[in-house]
């Protein structure tokens, strides 16, 4: 599949305003995310990772208990591409919605 080119700097500014939460950060995308607890980080990190897989691209994140910090950047761009900014967007949208959603019942140990 061929790799999106990288945006100019001009565009990137554009487009980063419509992103609440989301800031440049040494030439990265980079959104910090709090959530109720633990399994409701690890749930969005469990469903951000199937949307990376299915755009086929991968965020640069940790996980802190209940915080999940997160950058994105198209290293084979060398820079920013509408694959951040597609990623961006779905993260915010995964962010939205019910935490427990993402993953199954487990009944307490």
């Amino acid at each position: 599949m061929p790799r999106p080119p990288r945006l100019s700097d001009d565009h990137v500014n554009s487009r980063i305003r419509a992103l609440r939460g989301w800031t440049l950060r040494v030439g990265k995308l980079h959104r910090e995310y709090e959530f109720a607890d633990f399994v409701a980080a690890f749930g969005f990190m469990t469903a951000g990772a199937h949307a990376a897989e299915r755009l086929e691209h991968h965020p640069d994140w940790c996980n802190a208990w209940n915080r999940v910090t997160v950058d994105l950047s198209t290293h084979d761009a060398g820079g920013l591409t509408e694959l951040d900014f597609a990623l961006a967007e779905r993260l915010e949208e995964l962010a939205a919605e019910p935490a427990r959603r993402h993953l199954p019942d487990i009944p307490d140990a």
